[in-house]
């Protein structure tokens, strides 16, 4: 699943006008190795959220919500293929900037939940 999250924090994490991340399964996420640092903030339900990133060139390398336990995010930049499926959810849409658009039917998302009207 690919997901494009427009939550501020996202916003200044990535330094874009949204955050598009791929979500794997913790088994489908083989061989990661190297240094990293972890961030931990709590996101909106009250739970931790763990950005990973490179200490060398600050790229995130990761996410993890404890909202979505079993499920790591990978920045859909990290794999540098131009091929990359389009994202399928927009969230945090009540925060998304003006000027920002989706593909049609895409499915947008008020906050993490909540359907747009």
């Amino acid at each position: 699943m690919v997901t494009a999250c427009n939550c501020t924090r996202c916003q200044k994490r990535s330094g874009s006008a949204f955050s598009l991340s791929s979500r794997w399964t913790t088994e489908q996420v083989t061989n990661r190795t190297g240094d990293s640092l972890t961030y931990t903030r709590k996101g909106a339900s009250g739970g931790d959220v763990h950005c990973v990133f490179c200490p060398q060139c600050g790229s995130t390398v990761s996410t993890s919500l404890e909202l979505f336990p079993g499920l790591i995010g990978i920045p859909v930049g990290c794999f540098a293929d131009p091929s990359f499926p389009a994202p399928q959810v927009a969230a945090w849409c009540e925060t998304k900037l003006a000027w920002v658009r989706f593909p049609e039917g895409l499915h947008m998302l008020r906050d993490q939940s909540r359907p747009m009207d």
